[in-house]
């Protein structure tokens, strides 16, 4: 009987570990597919050409990608700006200050909007947030006025508004979670409310905020049909907010499956599919290592 137990017990432990090795291998077999299909514009391009150029010409065999990347850059990190802060308080305030009643009513609220449709925040950003951008942000500077209102700003926000939610939910289970004894030690000593949430809850749970803002980003350089609608797509680089940009998803979303009888405009689709990939892996690595860091601090 007992040998039957831990026949099971190690079948069951290389059953997990097959799991796990098949769900980690998945990244790398998406990379491998994506490598070998933009292979053929690897080969024809030089890679720093592809990379920097801010030609874009598919009818001429120009395919400079820095134009998407640095729209795909720009809008990510106006959407991060905007919505960590607010998450982080917001979920702060629902840890520590919110009543139980106006706790329980807003879960349900922040999951909803977590599982909006993103062509409807979208189309929310179309009619709320490019007026608003182009009539009373715009209008503030001299070198935007006369902005349509699509540009890197309505993109931004819009992007912040739908990561909100998953940073909130996660930032407010990693705040809960933090042992009630600790508070009260701090409160104890003569630390305000404030003092010890700060200085205590926040600084506790920062490895868990950390990677509540990782899973933001990557909704972020992701997100595809909201940011599309509202960001302008105009392939050239961005110098102000206020300007419109083309990130790699809608470039994506816009051209995949038209004009593919172009030679190498598949292949260079494909390779802007792999860079945005490797580009949300790469931003995902940084935030471990950050992590690992915090982690070794506090303790």
């Amino acid at each position: 009987m007992e040998r039957k137990r831990v026949l099971k017990d190690r079948l069951a432990s290389k059953f997990m570990l097959l799991l796990s090795v098949v769900a980690s291998s998945i990244i790398f077999a998406m990379i491998i597919g994506l490598y070998l299909r933009s292979r053929t514009i690897l080969e024809t391009k030089p890679l720093s050409e592809l990379l920097f150029s801010t030609s874009w010409h598919p009818l001429r065999g120009q395919f400079g990608f820095s134009p998407f990347i640095m729209g795909t850059l720009w809008v990510t990190g106006v959407a991060v700006v905007i919505a960590f802060p607010l998450s982080i308080m917001a979920a702060m305030f629902l840890s520590e200050y919110a009543h139980k009643l106006v706790r329980e009513l807003s879960k349900p609220l922040i999951d909803l909007l977590a599982g909006i449709p993103s062509v409807v925040y979208g189309v929310w950003g179309i009619l709320v947030i490019v007026p608003f951008v182009r009539d009373y942000v715009a209008p503030h500077f001299p070198e935007s006025a006369g902005s349509s209102g699509y540009c890197i700003l309505s993109g931004g926000i819009v992007l912040a508004v739908m990561i909100c939610p998953i940073i909130i939910h996660v930032s407010t289970e990693i705040f809960r979670s933090v042992p009630l004894e600790i508070r009260e030690a701090s409160l104890s000593l003569g630390a305000t409310k404030w003092q010890t949430t700060k200085l205590v809850v926040l600084r506790k749970g920062l490895p868990g905020v950390i990677a509540a803002l990782v899973l933001g980003l990557s909704r972020a350089f992701g997100e595809t049909m909201a940011v599309l609608l509202v960001v302008g797509n105009v392939a050239k680089i961005p110098s102000s907010v206020l300007q419109p940009a083309y990130p790699l998803t809608a470039l994506i979303a816009n051209n995949y499956g038209e004009m593919l009888s172009v030679p190498l405009y598949d292949s260079a689709l494909l390779l802007a599919s792999l860079i945005l990939l490797l580009l949300v892996l790469f931003f995902n690595i940084v935030a471990q290592l950050v992590l690992i860091r915090i982690e070794k601090r506090i303790r």
